[in-house]
């Protein structure tokens, strides 16, 4: 009973101090505290004037050597009375941040404390702001999405809106947004996206401005993802749905519009030639890494790059020299389709030390390093074998594949164990007989390594090429026509593959930014040097079946006065050709590209520069070569310090004291025979070995120069088209010389 009595008294006493009375009392002076606060807030807090951010600084970038490559900074704004911009076109903003903009005292309560407490709380970045708000963080405060900024922009949101009106508020935020492609405001923008004016621009048009607002970066259409194109289409659609619903468009006029796609970008002024591909190269490693566009935008950042000005000028001057010099682009419409790209790397530290985009930034603003819409064709093919000697793979019958590995080198010849019938065409329809891998990587034979590739498992193929740097994407399909480089892949890309491979299969992933500095933000950039991805045996195997390629194959016009190795591509129907390779202090992927002077599809690049095709044996070589050598100051001693698999090649020819390509003398039993030659290559005729392996040549001495044929180098493995890899054909390998890879 006493216990009863105990408990019954303590809930009686929670009763008396928890009334409704007191809890509701409780709950008014709270209020009535809050609302003191923040009156006294509002009494604190003056309206500043204009911010930093609202004029922008300018952007340094430097040279390696601390030089000043470009400055950026020069506002692309103009401001425009709301009388320039048609009432439609100033709705869709409303419609699509603020649709109560017009009644409302300026700010959004629950919006902003709710973005308060999810920066609190570290959710990050919310929205929930009114344009008046945007419009008083624009212009008045700064970016930072901090709690207190936040109280802030709100107070000062509710004077501005006392004080303002609204169509002088909405003037100022469309005036001060950023839209993307350095576009400060809506005239700025009308101009970049659509080549108008912003009195010219239609409801269509200005829904698309409004949308692209909510993130500049990833909803610019032309380089935009397919996730952020459908994104922005969706908020287009939301933009103009909510106008119908406020009554400022009509239903069936709505239904009649047609999503607006923009034009395709062009260089802000003062960022022409190879400066503003390499700016926007450089904000866009920045961005991957973590700082935001509108931080960069916002200004005031020294960045240095691992640009090397004197290798820049020599890239510059090697493809003006060996490409631009032979080109007549204001006369002939082939010349004009011919579109250069290339970047170097130093394989030690990563440093992106050179790279050339194009003609100019203002005259062609798709960077021709970066691009990833072209076949890397066979320069994929180093890959393949590094993957092989990586994974131990065996041949059809048992044999460890190296480098004196036989395979059939028939033309058209069908693989082997694979579920996905492929049969592709070497180059000029050249049946091979029984060769080694060296002979198949110096003369791109397709069919051996259409063979190694299933023998391999194109899966791990696929696996090593990512792992060395090719980036992943619907073409890159693990089928046996990936041996031809038929994924996309910029020189950026290849230059980091080779790097990799260069770097002894540790890897690097190239990087155009030295350093980032700002007074308010710090940028934690990774390592370009990373781990281990193949074994050094791997890569340094495949380093050694490079040399092959440079001293007596189809890339000998690379060579120069320093050890070189690298490899030839020509992709399918000559739309693209390359040759990417390095020496022990420099790795570089040059491409030439066939392209519409729109840019809306690839041409073949077949009498574009020469009679004939332009495979990577011929200007892509002579390009690399030519940068090469100059690059290294007139050349090198430096050798290649390789540990290869046993029984991979054997000796090492060395290059004369001139540079120049070699032809190195081997032993009877090297080479296997060739039974099938064109006449326009005339390669000596080896015994066939009885063996799976070769043992490796004597040391040589120094070997003869070779002679080049009389109309083309060494195989550069063009043969044809490879089957699609979604819809394998092994009845239609291709057109005879149609493509290569």
């Amino acid at each position: 009973m006493g216990r009863t009595s105990t408990s019954t008294g303590g809930k009686s006493r929670i009763r008396r101090l928890f009334t409704w009375k007191k809890l509701l009392g409780t709950f008014l002076v709270t209020c009535l505290l809050v609302m003191g606060a923040f009156y006294a807030l509002y009494l604190m807090v003056p309206v500043p004037s204009a911010n930093a951010d609202a004029t922008l600084q300018s952007n340094v970038y430097k040279y390696s050597n601390g030089k000043v490559l470009a400055r950026t900074g020069k506002i692309n704004r103009e401001i425009v009375g709301l009388d320039k911009v048609p009432l439609p076109v100033q709705r869709t903003f409303v419609a699509a941040e603020n649709k109560t903009f017009y009644e409302d005292n300026g700010v959004d309560i629950m919006g902003t404390a709710r973005a308060a407490w999810n920066t609190v709380s570290g959710k990050g970045k919310q929205g929930g702001s009114t344009i008046t708000q945007q419009y008083v963080k624009n212009y008045y405060l700064s970016q930072d999405q901090t709690a207190t900024r936040k109280l802030k922009e709100m107070v000062i949101a509710i004077k501005v809106d006392q004080r303002m009106e609204k169509n002088d508020i909405l003037a100022g935020y469309i005036n001060t947004s950023y839209y993307g492609r350095s576009a400060y405001g809506v005239q700025a923008a009308a101009q970049a996206y659509y080549g108008v004016d912003a009195e010219k621009l239609n409801v269509a048009q200005g829904a698309y401005l409004a949308a692209v607002l909510q993130a500049p970066s990833q909803y610019d259409w032309h380089a935009a993802s397919e996730k952020g194109r459908k994104a922005v289409e969706y908020r287009w659609n939301y933009v103009l749905d909510n106008m119908v619903g406020e009554g400022w468009l009509d239903a069936t006029t709505r239904a009649g519009l047609k999503f607006p796609v923009p034009q395709k970008p062009k260089a802000p002024k003062g960022l022409s030639g190879q400066s503003g591909y390499i700016v926007e190269a450089a904000n866009q490693e920045l961005m991957r890494q973590g700082v935001s566009e509108e931080d960069l935008k916002a200004g005031g950042w020294t960045i240095t790059l691992n640009v090397d000005e004197k290798k820049q000028k020599a890239l510059v001057d090697a493809v003006d020299k060996e490409l631009e010099s032979q080109l007549d682009r204001k006369n002939s419409k082939r010349a004009a389709s011919v579109q250069a790209g290339a970047t170097s790397v130093d394989p030690k530290t990563g440093a992106v030390v050179a790279m050339y985009g194009g003609i100019g930034a203002t005259e062609h603003w798709t960077n021709n390093a970066t691009r990833r819409d072209y076949q890397p064709a066979s320069t994929y093919k180093p890959i393949v074998l590094a993957s092989a000697i990586d994974n131990k793979a065996e041949t059809q019958d048992g044999r460890r594949i190296g480098l004196n590995t036989i395979y059939d080198g028939a033309n058209k010849r069908p693989v082997v164990g694979s579920a996905i019938p492929f049969a592709p065409e070497n180059e000029d329809q050249v049946s091979y007989g029984a060769v080694t891998v060296q002979k198949a990587t110096n003369s791109s034979i397709n069919a051996v390594y259409a063979q190694m590739i299933v023998d391999v498992g194109a899966d791990k193929s696929k696996k090593t090429g990512l792992a060395l740097g090719v980036k992943d994407g619907v073409d890159f399909v693990p089928t046996p026509s990936q041996s031809l480089g038929v994924m996309n892949a910029s020189t950026l890309d290849m230059a980091g593959a080779y790097a990799t491979l260069a770097h002894h299969g540790v890897k690097v992933t190239p990087s155009l930014v030295k350093s980032a500095e700002h007074k308010d933000r710090t940028v934690n950039r990774p390592d370009p040097i990373g781990e281990s991805v193949i074994s050094r045996e791997a890569a340094d195997t495949t380093t050694q079946a490079m040399m092959g390629v440079v001293q007596s194959g189809s890339g000998f016009r690379a060579a120069g006065p320093y050890q070189a190795v690298g490899k030839t591509g020509t992709s399918e129907n000559n739309r693209s050709a390359w040759f990417v390779g390095y020496t022990p202090e420099l790795v570089t992927a040059v491409g030439l590209f066939g392209e519409s002077p729109d840019g809306g599809s690839q041409l073949t690049l077949t009498d574009a520069i020469n009679p004939g095709r332009a495979n990577g044996g011929k200007l892509p070589a002579q390009i690399w070569g030519a940068y090469t050598t100059k690059a290294l100051g007139g050349g090198s001693s430096a050798r290649f310090d390789l540990e290869t698999v046993a029984g991979s090649g054997g000796g090492e020819p060395s290059p004369t004291a001139t540079g120049e390509a070699q032809d190195p003398t081997t032993s009877p039993s090297d080479e296997p025979t060739e039974p099938t030659t064109p006449p326009a290559m005339t390669p000596a005729t080896p015994q066939v070995p009885t063996g799976p392996t070769i043992t490796a040549p004597p040391e040589q001495t120094t070997p003869p120069e070779p002679t080049a044929p009389a109309t083309q180098p060494p195989g550069d493995g063009n043969g044809g088209n490879p089957p699609n890899p979604g819809n394998p054909d092994p009845g239609n390998p291709g057109n005879p010389g149609a493509a290569g890879q």
